[in-house]
């Protein structure tokens, strides 16, 4: 397995996913602030072969008891996990994990710029850093973007959004391919991340060399 990979998911989930099964462990990464500033009190990655939860290191035991008792049935244990860490406001995600290393040689698409320059969009500044933009050359409209987020040195995962108007262009497999390079030439390994039912989602990461090779991410979703 490409070793950023096992890196990353080492340094961000505190364990790499098991060789069958679901390991359970417990780590203080999820009591400590994520890439956003907030607290993520339970994320996982799975491998068709196996994976791996992370929770706060004090409920590592009561949630393996759990899962146990539901017959090792992840849906099942999900929706429970936000109340075991106190977080009973939290909701439970699933979603395509990607990663590539990669990514198809198509043209730039978009320009980098601080995330906190005045030309940046709103939904990008958060993401901090460099963030990627496209515009219409004539207007100076904005038509796509990529933030990342940086969740260790190792990990960069993209988020793209593409204005209506500018959709079925082939603007998003672009730039989330340039974004993907630029991870890669700095050292880490791009992830993309998507609802398993984002067909279009799914088809702007086939196309810019992120398979989806069965992995899943799951865990308890940032505070509404």
């Amino acid at each position: 397995m490409e070793r950023r990979l096992m890196e990353h998911l080492s340094c961000w989930l505190g364990g790499r996913p098991a060789t069958s099964g679901l390991d359970i462990i417990g780590t203080p990464k999820r009591t400590s602030p994520g890439w956003d500033g907030k607290i993520h009190p339970a994320l996982g990655v799975a491998s068709p072969e196996g994976g791996v939860l992370s929770v706060p290191a004090e409920h590592a035991a009561t949630v393996a008891e759990q899962y146990a008792k539901d017959g090792k049935d992840l849906t099942a244990l999900g929706p429970r996990i936000p109340g075991l860490v106190g977080f009973p406001e939290r909701g439970w995600f699933t979603a395509v994990y990607r990663w590539t290393t990669h990514p198809p040689p198509f043209p730039d698409a978009g320009v980098w710029v601080p995330a906190d320059s005045p030309e940046t969009p709103e939904w990008l500044r958060p993401f901090g850093g460099d963030v990627l933009i496209a515009t219409d050359p004539a207007t100076g409209e904005h038509l796509a973007g990529v933030g990342i987020k940086r969740h260790d040195a190792h990990g960069h995962e993209l988020a793209v959004v593409t204005a209506p108007q500018a959709r079925g262009r082939g603007l998003a497999r672009r730039l989330v391919a340039q974004a993907a390079r630029r991870v890669l030439d700095e050292g880490a390994i791009p992830i993309y991340m998507h609802d398993p039912a984002n067909l279009a989602s799914a088809a702007v990461a086939e196309a810019a060399g992120f398979s989806d090779l069965g992995w899943l991410a799951f865990g308890a979703t940032e505070a509404r």
